[in-house]
């Protein structure tokens, strides 16, 4: 009979296979379309995912196997080179605008994301500073709270607040479960308020999006358009949705519909039974994670682990509570699915890292 530890982890890329494969058969429906009317004479956009994906699976073989990443001096680096490309980025010329978001840097053909390379080095970064706390010792340490708010500072200087608050956020889940004193967790929400209070003052935009939220159809055309557009997907689909490429919110009414919203895309097409499979998939690549850091021996490998899965399920999260309109609009990706080549191999990359670690805990 095979191990626990080996059924968790086939489990873990099954379900990452299967969500990736879920995301170019969705971004063929929902966004082929959208290509042809603004990318006309362009490769379409589920071929190109489909090549991204085939470099994401050549990128999760190689890292799964480089035993470099179970070391500290490795993630010291690469933290490092992630902070000095989200300084690169700020700079014009170097910085690529997309959106009122400075936050790319191009590579000829290629665009890269520096947040979402920082989110990784920090976790671990942090996770290598915790294993070193001797059991019993619940320290709190100003050098853990820099290591997260040096990059959640210079995201922030893009700006993109949706990255900043997965980095927080995981991090946080972080220390809890290292431990560190409940109490703290209240200033922390006191902290994230006032935080919250001058974005806002800063930023006046992001009310907004707040406004939007509570009450969408006040600016349906203005600032509610994308969370009226996904609620006018969702709600005539019912249980099984009114078939694979038959969505009507695709034909230029929700704005890019192979990105931030494509659940609404899929929800639309395959309906509530459909949504709750693709939930359940999610659910399952979380909890076949969370068997393989359970099954780690050392400290690292588990607050490695239990990190990277928790950052890949809350963004799964909030993605679905804002097409759902539980949560104020983001600008975040669902994992797997959405379309972007960056998105997509730093998501494998992160599930190479995650098996790479777990290949050496006995």
């Amino acid at each position: 009979m095979p191990s626990l530890k080996f059924t968790y982890k086939r489990l873990f890329i099954i379900s990452a296979f299967i969500l990736s494969i879920i995301g170019v058969i969705f971004i063929y429906s929902a966004g082929t379309y959208w290509s042809a009317i603004h990318y006309e004479g362009e490769i379409p956009f589920y071929i190109k995912q489909s090549i991204y994906l085939l470099l994401a699976l050549i990128v999760f073989y190689i890292v799964s196997n480089m035993p470099i990443f179970h070391n500290e001096k490795t993630w010291i680096s690469l933290y490092i080179f992630s902070l000095v490309l989200l300084v690169l980025v700020l700079i014009p010329g170097i910085g690529l605008e997309r959106n009122g978001s400075q936050s790319w840097i191009g590579i000829g053909p290629l665009t890269v994301q520096p947040a979402e390379l920082v989110k990784i080095t920090t976790l671990m970064y942090l996770s290598f500073l915790l294993s070193k706390v001797p059991n019993g010792e619940r320290v709190v340490r100003l050098q853990h709270f820099l290591i997260i708010l040096i990059p959640s500072a210079l995201i922030m200087l893009q700006p993109d607040f949706g990255s900043v608050f997965i980095l927080i956020v995981s991090s946080f889940i972080l220390l809890f479960i290292a431990k560190y004193p409940i109490k703290l967790y209240v200033a922390f929400i006191l902290l994230g308020v006032a935080g919250l209070i001058g974005l806002i003052a800063t930023a006046p935009y992001r009310l907004r999006r707040i406004e939007a939220f509570i009450d969408p159809w006040q600016d349906p055309l203005g600032s509610g358009f994308q969370a009226v557009q996904s609620l006018l997907a969702i709600g005539p689909a019912g249980l099984l949705g009114h078939g694979f490429q038959q969505s009507r919110q695709k034909f230029l009414y929700l704005p890019e519909p192979q990105n931030d919203f494509i659940f609404s895309i899929i929800l639309e097409e395959i309906g509530f039974l459909g949504g709750c499979l693709i939930i359940g998939l999610f659910c399952l690549f979380i909890y076949s994670g969370i068997g393989i850091a359970l099954q780690a021996t050392r400290s690292f490998d588990f607050f490695a682990i239990s990190s990277l899965v928790a950052m890949i399920g809350f963004q799964a999260a909030l993605n679905i509570g804002v097409v759902i309109g539980l949560i104020p609009v983001t600008g975040v990706t669902l994992p797997f699915i959405s379309y972007g080549g960056t998105s997509l191999m730093i998501i494998w990359f992160i599930v190479g890292v995650i098996v790479s670690i777990s290949d050496r805990t006995v």
